[in-house]
């Protein structure tokens, strides 16, 4: 007789719909989510910037409450509204940096 081997339930990934008996669990503001890879979970959850649309993978800038790429989308975030430059407002990039000025 064939021992009988308990059911292994299948997590399915909310990006690609991939069944997966491993799936990574990320917990983001209290709710769950699977994913079967790093690439579906950033696909899902990371944020894009604001000025031009990339996937923020690292700290990135947050300014006036929008969130972008680099410095450099900070700074021009409204060129194509005024048809030059933007603010020139730097922000800290990262808790150690000093926010800084544009001129």
């Amino acid at each position: 007789m064939i021992p009988a081997f308990p059911k292994v339930t299948m997590a399915q990934c909310e990006t690609c719909g991939n069944e997966y008996d491993d799936c990574m669990v990320v917990i983001v503001g209290g709710r769950s989510h699977a994913f079967d890879c790093f690439e579906c979970a950033i696909q899902a959850l990371a944020p894009a910037c604001a000025r031009c649309g990339c996937t923020i993978l690292g700290h990135g800038v947050e300014f006036d409450a929008e969130l972008y790429c680099c410095d450099h989308c900070v700074r021009h975030r409204d060129s194509s509204a005024n048809g030059g430059e933007g603010q020139g407002v730097l922000v800290a990039a990262s808790p150690t940096d000093a926010p800084q000025s544009q001129g």
